[in-house]
């Protein structure tokens, strides 16, 4: 079997800590998925969590057809060519030529390798649409903060974090000028 992330969170707490302190979870995009699901599958362990450029996993916030999608973009990757895959992957992540700069740098790991990228890409997204189809309450029981570039341009952030803010009352942070990865695109804000 293969461990989730979450869960893995859970044994490195255990081995650097004994349980003794409650952790607080920062996740960026994908990391504020596995949050959500580590607070899910370990409630009331956490002493915080924020959430940066990503979205809430309940069901009420994303529409099937964006689960559908989530669940089969692999092959959507697939067809892209590989240029055009790291220009838009480099270019609408971020707002500034830092942030592009890392995620170029990240994507080139994929460089000559481009079924490799749509299989860990499309596994990612996958594993998100199958988060999401759960249904489970994913509710977050420690105080909590929501991050979001406001030129977040990744899926339907902006719209998720204004929603899920409504509905729970978490606050919402909006981060001027920034993108999807606000924490570089303006770390003297978010870090």
């Amino acid at each position: 079997t293969t461990l989730h992330p979450a869960d893995a969170y859970a044994l490195v707490l255990e081995e650097k800590g004994g349980g003794r302190k409650l952790p607080i979870i920062i996740g960026q995009s994908m990391g504020g998925y596995v949050g959500q699901v580590y607070s899910e599958l370990h409630p009331n362990t956490l002493k915080g969590f924020i959430s940066i450029d990503s979205a809430p996993l309940q069901r009420e916030y994303t529409t099937a057809l964006e689960i559908w999608l989530l669940k089969r973009m692999e092959p959507v990757y697939r067809l892209y060519p590989w240029k055009m895959l790291l220009s838009s992957g480099t270019n609408s992540v971020s707002t500034t030529e830092y942030g592009r700069q890392l995620m170029h740098s990240m994507m080139m790991t994929y460089d000559g390798n481009k079924k490799r990228y749509a299989r860990l890409s499309g596994h990612g997204m996958k594993m998100l649409g199958e988060a999401i189809e759960a249904n489970l309450p994913y509710k977050i029981n420690c105080p909590a903060l929501l991050i979001c570039g406001k030129k977040d341009r990744a899926g339907s952030s902006i719209r998720h974090n204004k929603a899920w803010h409504k509905n729970t009352g978490i606050p919402l942070e909006f981060i001027p000028n920034a993108g999807h990865n606000s924490n570089t695109d303006a770390p003297e804000i978010v870090n």
